[in-house]
């Protein structure tokens, strides 16, 4: 049986480390896998919800894209496409929306951080929220149930909106299916040790925190020169360092071997400096990322070619998603 896989990432930003290790990393793994069809996309609606700067967003989606590409996406076998190229998703979008109770979205973790927020400033609970930000597990729930996906790799913190994309998709097939499963239910996919990577500080790596280190961006000087920022304790070279206790260990643990984990962690405990540990790591990360960043670098210098590949996708995608809503208003009596 073919399993489909899919996965996105919003396009606000510049991905780094902890984008590739929690998310491209696994989807790229899942979708060499011979009994797999997967489903690769730049969810750029959702971007708009945290952004307003147009040509941020557009420089996000291209250097997202050469991301994936350099990561070693093949788009020969899966299908890699913008979320905007889809005016399916948003169709769907709506007709879902029309299932889905209010008190479901009340419970969404962004929303409710915006609302604790406002509170504790003592304004309005609901001051900034957009209906973009209220509806984002909406429009989540239609990138999946659109392609109906039977995995979706994401960090931990997302596994909440999985489980309303299962729920919404629950109700429609209840309401509409007749008997029939128009929805697959999509499970998530979590790699346990690094779903969530930690940054400089400790926290989730995450550029709201300002703790990231760069994938590709700034080139071998600015990967060096974050990895030196990590926060460690005040042992010195000699003194024996609980490794458990580092998250400088976490990180290392998350790009290397098992024999190579074990090594560095006794290396801590017999006193190994904190600045030979990050240069350790620095190696480390360096030989993995080197290739793909020369890749980078030479696909973001052709943007036509990024395009190209992108409107193979798109098709490949309508070609699923055209038939498939008009099966939908079908079910709904949109005919």
């Amino acid at each position: 049986m073919t399993t489909r896989v899919l996965t996105g990432v919003t396009t606000t930003g510049i991905p780094h480390l902890g984008n590739y290790a929690g998310a491209i990393r696994p989807a790229i793994r899942a979708s060499q896998q011979a009994d797999v069809d997967a489903f690769f996309f730049m969810a750029d609606y959702h971007a708009l919800i945290k952004c307003d700067d147009p040509e941020r967003v557009a420089i996000s989606r291209r250097a997202i894209a050469a991301t994936w590409l350099a990561c070693g996406l093949d788009v020969e076998k899966v299908t890699f496409y913008r979320q905007s190229d889809i005016p399916e998703i948003p169709e769907l979008s709506w007709m879902l929306g029309c299932v889905t109770g209010k008190g479901l979205m009340n419970r969404a973790h962004a929303y409710k951080a915006s609302v604790d927020k406002n509170e504790a400033a003592g304004v309005e609970p609901d001051d900034g929220v957009t209906m973009g930000l209220f509806s984002y597990p909406v429009l989540m729930a239609a990138d999946i149930l659109m392609f109906n996906a039977h995995k979706v790799p994401v960090g931990r913190d997302q596994v909440q909106h999985l489980e309303m994309a299962r729920d919404i998709a629950k109700s429609f097939n209840h309401l509409y299916g007749r008997g029939k499963e128009l929805f697959v239910l999509p499970e998530v996919q979590v790699e346990e040790d690094v779903a969530l990577l930690p940054g400089l500080d400790g926290r989730k790596m995450s550029k709201s925190y300002d703790n990231t280190i760069p994938l590709f961006e700034g080139g071998a000087k600015a990967l060096k020169a974050a990895i030196a920022r990590i926060v460690t304790d005040s042992k010195g070279p000699g003194e024996s360092k609980n490794p458990d206790d580092s998250h400088l260990t976490a990180l290392y643990k998350a790009f290397a071997t098992p024999e190579q984990t074990q090594a560095f962690r006794q290396q801590l405990i017999d006193g190994m400096a904190w600045g030979e540990a990050k240069d350790a790591l620095h190696q480390l990360l360096e030989a993995m990322i080197a290739p793909m960043r020369d890749r980078y670098e030479a696909l973001m210098a052709r943007p036509q070619d990024i395009e190209d590949l992108l409107q193979v996708g798109a098709r490949k995608a309508r070609a699923y998603a055209t038939p498939f809503i008009h099966e939908l208003k079908a079910a709904v009596g949109l005919r």
